[in-house]
């Protein structure tokens, strides 16, 4: 209580000085008030980067948002079915999706209990995204779970002043099809205005038995006046996706990399079958509320009401399962009892997730403030059912053989400001009080009693300073202090301990006609940071574990290099170091302390690029490529978990269409990626187990890994009529 009292007491001390100041400020656009508790300016001191609705639409011809990010500078994107399309994955200086903050208007769109973000379940959005931005690092406060590597803040559609209809529709590689219908009727009696969109893609992916049935709606109507802008939004999705997290050994990588074990199973006569309802089914339907108002040239205030609703489940097949752990009796078949049977089970989870966030915004000639609260509840409810079993008594199928619950309440206060000393030097300041509480009752999927009722609160400062030389050149400073709380897994693995990140950060920006550049330099101190260990669950998540003490630092570049008016390079590298500070590890039955070691899924070396080349207004064609170092998949620089570095290189190509009888503009788009058809690995997993049998009175560690490969060379081609 103590930190919101300093933090208000602060926030009003301002406040009330700015009273003072005259109306002489440029006014800030409405529909982006609500943007300024989670943006940065482009002067912050902050290390960020942008990506307009116009830089998504080049290559969005139904791959994931996180594929659309992946020549950011520090990026790493994932493809479970190997070809963008179903579950993909995203890291962010060696940080994976739970550890990357993402609000969708600024909202959590994080999962409260696993952290993560589950992109299958908006599919298609980037179809519904005005902008983004990338902020690496700490960055400034947001809403949510902590950045420990990257956040992302993401801006829907604004309200159009004109009225259109658009259809997108794109044909690809693995029978990949994406469909999608939008509309706006445009500003009606200059105030109100309606718009919506419904998506549909399907894909057999790259990997066996990896199809993705994907369905997206996005609806909202806005109401604008001087200073009142008022919208209301609905949007969701249902996904029905085979599953394919469980990756393959690298025999099999070399002989059949498509093939997938996931619904494996042996029929009574010997035959080897897979199950064909092998499938991850969840929906999920967000609502917000967005109200912004202006009282006059400096003060303006948001607020945001939020309701999301999932629920769904994925199916297994099960060989050989016991009978009593799913709340079945043994059955007595011509005298022989059996404990076991063949059995189909699903797992689900049902949740209700509730925000409030809201802002003050006060900006004038010096000063640019905003405070913000923030509430969340969280519900969600867990549990399994048996749907079909070769052999069964006492019980009806669909009865619950475990039970579970998970509660979290969240609250967030925050005071920022940033302060323009003189026309070169300008201050920024950043206080936050983050509030979580935990608690659960029933049973895992292991039926083991999960009883957590754990409260933190956490204080994170953040602080900087930019300087600008000249008209060409700036340099800034910052510091960040993040906070976070263990998710429901590492609780599960009786993780309590909460992770802390110090992260600094020092920039240059450089501006001429002909090039622009940002550099900067960076080092995340850790303490006790959860790890991916390379192992997985049950259901095709990463395990984490305490490390101790950890620290990333590293070098990033990325620059925009004007050739000709018609040709630009647009490169970035990434250089760091990842590493484990006396890190210990089980090796042949002992507790081994093995010293500095590699942070896993944390490449050194990250390059990205891309040449665009517009040969006349109507026609852009761009060679985009990626470099990715090699990584390792433990903790324990195993050579078994390492994991090659691969060079990819995409083409795009964009032809508009003007001026045509029946409609607008008609835009052409062609996608090839992977033009060389390159064999590369973007992800793994890796094990360890003791084995004591071999030779009596030893104990020898076994280590292993598995694979997850993407697609060569593909394509995807597509129009896109507006009118």
């Amino acid at each position: 209580m103590k930190y919101f009292m300093f933090t208000f007491l602060l926030s009003a001390g301002i406040l009330q000085a700015q009273e003072r100041l005259q109306d002489t400020t440029k006014i800030e656009p409405l529909q982006e008030v609500y943007l300024k508790a989670v943006r940065v300016d482009a002067d912050s001191p902050i290390t960020h980067s942008n990506l307009s609705k116009e830089d998504l639409a080049k290559r969005n011809l139904g791959q994931d948002i996180p594929v659309l990010l992946n020549y950011l500078p520090g990026v790493v994107t994932t493809s479970d079915a190997g070809a963008g399309v179903g579950y993909t994955g995203i890291r962010v200086r060696g940080s994976d999706a739970t550890r990357v903050n993402v609000t969708i208007n600024g909202i959590p769109y994080n999962d409260s209990e696993s952290q993560g973000t589950f992109w299958v379940n908006l599919p298609d959005f980037a179809s519904s995204v005005e902008s983004l931005q990338l902020q690496r690092g700490v960055g400034t406060s947001t809403n949510g779970s902590g950045s420990f590597g990257a956040s992302l803040n993401i801006e829907t559609d604004r309200s159009a002043k004109q009225a259109y209809g658009q259809i997108a529709n794109s044909y690809g590689s693995f029978d990949t099809w994406k469909h999608s219908a939008k509309f706006s009727t445009g500003l009606l009696n200059d105030h109100v205005e309606i718009s919506g969109r419904l998506s549909k893609i399907k894909s057999d992916g790259y990997i066996d038995r990896a199809a993705s049935d994907l369905k997206s709606y996005f609806l909202q109507g806005s109401y604008k006046s001087d200073n009142t802008f008022i919208k209301a939004l609905a949007f969701g999705g249902r996904e029905i996706t085979n599953q394919s997290w469980f990756g393959i050994d690298e025999q099999t990588l070399n002989t059949n990399p498509r093939f997938n074990p996931a619904g494996i199973y042996t029929d009574e006569d010997g035959t080897v079958r897979f199950h064909q309802n092998q499938v991850d089914d969840y929906d999920q339907d967000h609502y917000q509320v967005i109200w912004n108002q202006r009282y006059n040239n400096n003060w303006s205030t948001s607020a945001t009401l939020n309701y999301t609703k999932g629920s769904g489940f994925f199916e297994e097949y099960k060989e050989d399962a016991a009978l009593d752990f799913h709340g079945l009796l043994p059955v007595t078949i011509d005298g022989e009892t059996t404990t076991e049977s063949d059995l189909v089970r699903r797992r689900w989870l049902e949740n209700n997730f509730y925000a409030l966030s809201a802002n003050m915004h006060y900006k004038d000639e010096n000063w640019d403030t905003t405070t913000g609260v923030f509430y969340s509840y969280y519900q969600g409810l867990h549990f399994g059912e048996v749907i079909w079993a070769n052999y069964f008594t006492g019980a009806n199928l669909g009865d619950r053989y475990y039970n579970g619950t998970g509660d979290k309440h969240e609250f967030t206060a925050f005071s920022k400001a940033t302060y323009q000393l003189t026309n070169s030097l300008s201050f920024f300041g950043d206080l936050q009080l983050r509030v979580v509480n935990y608690k659960t009752a029933g049973l895992t999927s292991d039926k083991v009693n999960m009883l957590v009722n754990e409260s933190y609160e956490f204080f994170n400062p953040k602080f900087g300073a930019s300087y600008t030389l000249n008209k060409e050149n700036q340099f800034y400073f910052s510091y960040g202090r993040a906070s976070r709380e263990p998710r429901r897994s590492d609780f599960e693995e009786g993780v309590f301990t909460p992770e802390k990140l110090d992260d600094y950060e020092l920039g240059w920006r450089f501006v001429s006609d002909k090039v622009s550049l940002n550099t900067n330099l960076y080092y995340m101190d850790y303490k006790d940071q959860l790890v991916l260990t390379g192992q997985l669950d049950d259901s095709g998540g990463f395990i984490r574990e305490t490390s101790g003490n950890s620290y990333r630092a590293g070098l990033e570049i990325e620059a925009d290099v004007t050739v000709l008016k018609q040709l630009h390079i647009r490169p970035n590298v990434a250089l760091s170091s990842n590493k484990n500070r006396d890190f210990t590890s089980s090796r042949d039955g002992e507790l081994v302390n093995l010293g500095t070691t590699n942070i896993s899924f944390s490449p050194s070396f990250i390059a990205g690029n891309s040449i665009d080349f517009t040969p006349s207004k109507n026609l852009q064609v761009s060679l985009l490529s990626k470099y990715v170092g090699s990584q390792y998949l433990g903790n324990i620089d195993s050579e078994t978990s390492k994991l090659d570095a691969y060079f990819l290189n995409d083409f795009n190509v964009n032809y508009t269409i003007t001026k045509l009888p029946f409609a607008d503009t008609l835009v052409l788009s062609g996608l090839v990626n992977n033009i060389f058809d390159v064999k590369y690995v973007s992800n793994g997993y890796f094990f360890t187990y003791d084995d004591d049998f071999s030779t009596p009175g030893t104990v020898t560690t076994i280590e292993g890994a598995g694979f997850y490969p993407q697609a060569g060379i593909n394509f995807l081609v597509g129009a896109t009529l507006t009118f």
